[in-house]
């Protein structure tokens, strides 16, 4: 289950300096499980939300055939295909055609500024998009929300991590970022990705290399800025809309996420509570 307790130390991209996290979910318990409801908020849902804003394919459940522990240590999030009998509905009308999860710590773990670390190992194929990211909480309606993707895996490129921020002005396709290329599919081998979070400057890593590097002299306006706040996590996969189109015959389901682990470390607030100032 997700955990407030101590992990193995790392070391901040931004200082050199060991830490320890001030909050982490090591996924532990038994194989099928759901996620830490305390910790993990299940969104669930596809017409009401016209597609999760890019006409996507998948209805998200809260059934732990789409989110469960793997009973050895990891978070399993799949993406499914609901068979020929499938019913749930579909923006802009009809039914889905795949289940999915996203999962995510609003109101309950932010990281406010730090780092944050989660090994995974992302599901490729065409039409599939999983993601790692945070959002805001400062209560604005998006993209002034503010929005950090820690990776994104569009499934037709299975090398390329790709890092991003969204923001007032620039969103969606404008959207602000970097990628790197990694040694082999994403779907192959578990790599650590992570974001540090520091005042006027956000660094994307894989594996502890830094390939992107945002500030606010970046952005189309200075004022653009709306990083200097606490901000959620978010998991899923999502499958089809606007980006990464539609799956191929080739797409393989399940798709599915395998996190082995996520460790915030710095600033944040756990329930509410402001964390890491001099714990």
């Amino acid at each position: 289950m997700s955990s407030v307790a101590p992990a193995p130390q790392a070391r901040s991209a931004a200082t050199s300096t060991p830490v320890e996290p001030f909050w982490s979910a090591e996924f532990s318990g038994w194989a099928g499980e759901r996620p830490d409801a305390d910790v993990f908020t299940t969104e669930v849902g596809n017409r009401r939300q016209q597609g999760w804003w890019n006409n996507e394919l998948q209805y998200y459940t809260a059934r732990a055939a789409n989110s469960s522990l793997s009973g050895s240590g990891r978070l399993l999030v799949r993406a499914r295909w609901a068979g020929h009998r499938g019913s749930l509905p579909c923006w802009p009308r009809g039914r889905c055609d795949y289940t999915s999860a996203r999962l995510t710590t609003e109101g309950k773990v932010s990281i406010t500024r730090g780092r944050v670390d989660v090994r995974a190992k992302l599901p490729t194929g065409r039409g599939l998009l999983p993601a790692i990211w945070l959002l805001g909480d400062n209560g604005r309606t998006w993209p002034r929300q503010g929005e950090v993707d820690i990776v994104e895996v569009v499934g037709g490129e299975p090398r390329t991590a790709y890092g991003t921020a969204h923001g007032p002005t620039y969103f969606n396709e404008g959207g602000i970022g970097g990628t790197t290329r990694l040694p082999g599919r994403a779907d192959e081998e578990f790599h650590v990705y992570s974001v540090v979070k520091e005042p006027q400057r956000i660094t994307w890593l894989v594996d502890d290399e830094p390939y992107f590097s945002l500030a606010p002299q970046d952005l189309p306006a200075e004022r653009d800025w709306v990083f200097e706040q606490s901000m959620h996590l978010l998991l899923n996969v999502a499958v089809g809309g606007d980006w990464p189109g539609d799956p191929g015959r080739a797409t393989r389901f399940p798709a599915t996420m395998k996190v082995d682990y996520v460790r915030m470390y710095g600033e944040g607030v756990v329930d509410g509570v402001e964390v890491g100032h001099d714990d």
